[in-house]
C-alpha cells in the first residue's frame, strides 16, 4: 500500500471529501483520519498496484494527487533535490501548495533551485516537467511534496450542458454528476440505473468510469436525448426505456444491479407529471430496493425531507449542496447491508 496527498476543492469540501471516500473505497484503498499537512490536503491509501493517475481521473471535486514529502533537517530536502535532478535532469518548479501563501521567493525555495539546477535541471515555472509544492511553517517553507497527477477540469467542461445535442434549462453539472458517481463507489462492469434519467448527466459519468448503465425516463423525448447525450462520448446504454421508474424496475432481476444514481423531479421546473414529487420517489425507489445487490448503493439527489427508503436500507451520508438562495438539495448515500440485515423488513 503507498500513500498519498490529495487536495480537495473548496467549492464544497464536505461533498468533496464524500466523493473521495467514495472513489478510493471503489478502488479498494482507504482514507486516513489524520489531518493532512495543509487545510484541503487529505491523507489516502492506495494498493500499490493503483495508479494515482487513476484517482485523479475519477475525481471532480479534488485539484490534484501528490507524493508526500517526508520532513526531515532542511539539508536533507537539498540533498534530495539535487540527486533527483541529476537522475532526471528536467525542468521544475517550487510553487506554494495553497494560493494565499505568499509568491515571493524565500530563502529555503532560492536554496532548493539552487540545489536542483547544480544536479543538471532547470527552472521554469509556466511549463516545467515536475511540479514541487511549499508551505509556510513557523519554521520557514518546507517541502509539502511533489504534484504526481493533476485532475483534468478541462474534461468535465467539455460535458457541461451548453456542449451536449440534447439540452434541458436544468441539468446537473458534469462535476456534480461524477462526484455522485464516485459516492456509490462504482466500479469497472457495475450495472447502474437511474430511474428518472432526465438528460443522461449520471449515466454519462457513470458510463465513464466503466459501469454498464441503463436509464428510464417516463417522457420518451428524454430518453430520445439522452441516447444522444451518451452517443456524443461513446458510450451505449444496455437500456434505455420510456416507461414509469416503479414498473421499469420488473425488468430487472433482483439483485441484478450495484448501484441506482438518480436526480429526481424536484420544485418549480419538476417534470412528476402532478404526483407529488415526495411520494413518486419514494414509490419509485422501494421498487427497485431489490434490484439492488446486498452491499449495494443508492445515490439519490434530493431537496430534503425525510428518507426514500426504509430498512433495512441505511443512509450513509448526507452533504448539502446550494443550488441558489431558495434551493439546498442534499447528496444523500443509502446501503444495503450485507448478511442476514440485508432481507431484514
Amino acid at each position: 500500500m503507498t500513500e498519498w496527498l490529495v487536495e480537495l476543492s473548496a467549492e464544497n469540501l464536505p461533498l468533496a471529501r464524500a466523493e473521495l471516500l467514495g472513489a478510493v473505497r471503489a478502488l479498494l484503498g482507504h482514507v486516513e483520519g489524520r489531518a493532512g499537512p495543509l487545510p484541503r490536503f487529505d491523507w489516502v491509501v492506495l494498493p500499490d498496484s493503483v495508479r494515482p493517475q487513476e484517482l485523479a481521473g475519477r475525481l471532480a471535486l479534488a485539484r490534484r494527487v501528490v507524493r508526500p514529502w517526508s520532513e526531515g533537517p532542511f539539508q536533507a530536502t537539498e540533498t534530495w533535490l539535487r540527486a533527483e535532478a541529476t537522475r532526471t535532469p528536467v525542468s521544475a518548479s517550487f510553487r506554494p501548495a495553497t494560493s494565499s501563501s505568499a509568491l515571493a521567493p524565500s530563502k529555503e525555495v532560492g536554496a532548493w533551485a539552487e540545489a536542483w539546477k547544480a544536479g543538471g535541471g532547470r527552472i521554469d515555472l509556466v511549463r516545467p516537467t515536475r511540479r514541487f509544492l511549499t508551505r509556510d511553517s513557523p519554521e520557514g517553507v518546507r517541502l509539502v511534496g511533489e504534484e504526481i497527477a493533476p485532475v483534468d477540469r478541462r474534461e468535465l467542461d467539455r460535458r457541461r450542458m451548453p456542449r451536449l445535442p440534447f439540452q434541458r434549462p436544468v441539468s446537473l453539472p458534469p462535476k456534480l454528476a461524477r462526484a455522485a458517481s464516485n459516492l456509490a463507489s462504482i466500479r469497472a462492469g457495475d450495472r447502474v440505473v437511474d430511474p428518472f434519467v432526465g438528460t443522461g448527466a449520471l449515466l454519462l459519468e457513470a458510463a465513464l468510469l466503466g459501469a454498464r448503465v441503463s436509464g428510464v425516463d417516463r417522457d420518451a423525448e428524454m430518453v430520445r436525448g439522452t441516447l444522444q447525450n451518451l452517443a456524443r462520448f461513446g458510450v451505449e446504454a444496455e437500456r434505455l426505456v420510456a416507461d414509469d421508474g416503479e414498473s421499469a424496475s420488473q425488468r430487472f432481476e433482483p439483485g441484478s444491479v450495484k448501484a441506482i444514481l438518480t436526480d429526481p423531479p424536484y420544485g418549480r421546473a419538476s417534470g412528476s407529471a402532478g404526483e407529488e414529487p415526495e411520494r413518486l420517489v419514494r414509490r419509485v425507489l422501494s421498487s427497485w430496493s431489490d434490484r439492488v445487490v446486498p452491499g449495494g448503493r443508492i445515490v439519490v439527489i434530493t431537496p430534503g425531507g425525510p428518507d426514500p427508503l426504509d430498512a433495512p436500507w441505511l443512509r450513509t451520508v448526507s452533504v448539502a449542496d446550494r443550488v441558489h438562495r431558495s434551493l439546498t438539495r442534499e447528496f444523500r448515500v443509502y446501503e444495503r447491508p450485507t448478511g442476514p440485515a440485508a432481507t431484514a423488513s
